[in-house]
């Protein structure tokens, strides 16, 4: 299951577990225009953790989920456009 708010700022996007026990703990994104970020409570810390992901991380991302093993760079849509 997940939730989906548009604030100010950001989209969040809360993602909850609802799969076979044990559950994780709820996952937060925050969508900002310039970074991604991720927090999950952490209880045998007893507090967030918290990942940020520019832009460009969430792009390789995106298409590292529908590749196959190897090592990949996506060039930006203008340098598919120049001469040699």
């Amino acid at each position: 299951m997940f939730t989906i708010e548009h604030e100010f700022d950001a989209s969040v996007i809360t993602l909850v577990d609802e799969g076979t026990l044990p559950l994780q703990e709820d996952i937060v994104i925050n969508a900002f225009a310039e970074c991604i970020t991720l927090e999950q409570f952490n209880p045998v810390e007893g507090r967030a953790e918290k990942v940020t992901l520019s832009i460009e991380q969430v792009r390789d991302l995106s298409a590292a989920l529908d590749l196959p093993e190897g090592v990949y760079r996506i060039r930006p849509e203008s340098e598919h456009d120049e001469e040699p």
